[in-house]
């Protein structure tokens, strides 16, 4: 349904025909680490997340899985390789 509080006319999951059933019934302002996030927006309260009523529980545990302005970093291994399995393959021209 759409949200007739924080963010007038925007969808929003935790709006029902009672009001907002997510906790304290309105969405959180963003903490500092949404700084830059495209999915903030500015409301009646100040800068609130779009698809997320509580940000700070997002960050809580790291890097939250909705942000827009930062990258996980996937740390890429190097395989040992046995040289002489790799010999043995060099041999049979694979």
């Amino acid at each position: 349904m759409k949200c007739e509080t924080i963010l007038p006319g925007t969808e929003c999951t935790f709006w029902t025909k009672n009001g907002c059933i997510f906790e304290g019934n309105s969405c959180q302002p963003v903490v500092e680490a949404c700084e830059g996030c495209d999915r903030v927006v500015d409301s009646k309260i100040g800068p609130v997340c779009s698809t997320c009523p509580s940000p700070e529980r997002k960050w809580s545990q790291g890097l939250c899985n909705l942000a827009t302005h930062k990258k996980v970093e996937i740390a890429t291994t190097t395989q040992k390789i046995n040289p002489l399995k790799a010999s043995k393959k060099a041999s049979k021209g694979k």
